[in-house]
């Protein structure tokens, strides 16, 4: 493993409002951050994304449970643990990092499953989505 993601690693799990401006030691002015909701460029854009996420939701912060990496290209595995309306929350997830000549992130792509954390949790949407995901699945095969 690279230590340039082990200190990547260790940047998202000491993420708050204040280290927000040292984003720009972590990602390229050219940035470009994918996720189940978003698709942009640019490091105003990045921090953006972040902000939102301490503006939107109490207490959240990543738990990185894994690393596999060369010299520049990553993959992390991660737990983002934050509460919304009083209930504690988790995601899982994991995120493809690629990364320039100065170790700084040109690329950022999570991939989480938004369906079964976030939407199946909507009482009405959820209760839809359930039974869509239940009529596509394999029936289990008893033997």
């Amino acid at each position: 493993m690279h230590a340039r993601f082990i200190e990547i690693a260790q940047w998202f799990e000491s993420l708050t409002t204040d280290s927000l401006a040292s984003v720009s030691d972590i990602y390229a002015a050219d940035a470009v951050f994918i996720d189940p909701f978003n698709n942009l460029s640019g490091l105003q854009a990045v921090r953006a994304v972040y902000q939102h996420m301490f503006d939107t939701l109490v207490h959240p912060r990543f738990v990185v449970t894994n690393i596999v990496s060369d010299e520049r290209q990553g993959f992390m595995n991660w737990d983002f643990l934050f509460e919304c309306r009083n209930q504690a929350q988790k995601i899982s997830g994991c995120t493809q990092f690629e990364l320039n000549e100065q170790g700084r992130i040109v690329l950022h792509r999570d991939y989480w499953d938004a369906a079964q954390q976030v939407y199946e949790k909507i009482p009405l949407l959820g209760a839809i989505l359930r039974a869509l995901r239940r009529k596509l699945s394999l029936p289990l095969q008893n033997k």
